[in-house]
């Protein structure tokens, strides 16, 4: 019984780590074809509330934010390192040349600043750590990918406005994995997954 536990805890953090990952080309993609409205020299550009609008690659910087927390409760701090990397990575290879520097620094740094708060509160609870952690990931994120892109933080509320729509939507999700865990007894990996 234990082994089909752990088992399903792997097959549900590798399908979250691939969807993690997904989530910078998806971003990177949407960015230019997917808006309300879509300027020639700039991003799709997408209403979030409040009379804010956000380029479309929010909804992904979001969503990725909660997905890097629920990788690491399966798989581990160790595979959670190696999705922020992986990101990175295909950060570097996807994004639209002039943005490639302001996107890999603001997904790195963002992912990690969302890991170093997500560490140390995932045992006080799972919604709380990831809430918590997204807000910090997305001022990080959202700070740095407009200094560096731009120089300018003029769209800072709609960026994170958008972004933290996602998290919003996550937590009743979030909650649900949470109960589910706890009758099951499974427990978040705290420790590197092999």
């Amino acid at each position: 019984m234990l082994s089909d536990v752990n088992a399903r805890q792997r097959l549900e953090g590798f399908a979250l780590l691939a969807g993690f990952t997904l989530c910078v080309p998806m971003a990177n993609w949407m960015i230019g074809h997917v808006g309300l409205v879509c300027p020639p020299d700039g991003p799709c550009l997408i209403p979030v509330g409040f009379g804010l609008m956000a380029p479309s690659a929010v909804i992904m910087a979001g969503l990725a934010l909660v997905l890097r927390d629920l990788v690491q409760r399966r798989l581990g701090l160790s595979w959670s390192v190696v999705a922020i990397l992986i990101g990175g990575l295909l950060s570097w290879f996807i994004a639209p040349p002039a943005l490639v520097v302001a996107s890999v620094a603001a997904f790195l740094f963002s992912e990690f600043a969302d890991l170093a708060v997500y560490t140390p509160l995932q045992r006080r609870g799972l919604v709380r750590a990831v809430v918590l952690s997204s807000i910090v990931g997305l001022f990080v994120d959202t700070v740095i990918f407009l200094h560096l892109a731009f120089g300018s933080l003029d769209f800072m509320w709609g960026q994170i406005v958008g972004k933290a729509w996602m998290v919003v939507l996550a937590i009743p999700v979030i909650a649900c994995l949470r109960r589910r865990d706890q009758r099951a007894e499974l427990s978040p990996r705290h420790t590197s997954a092999t």
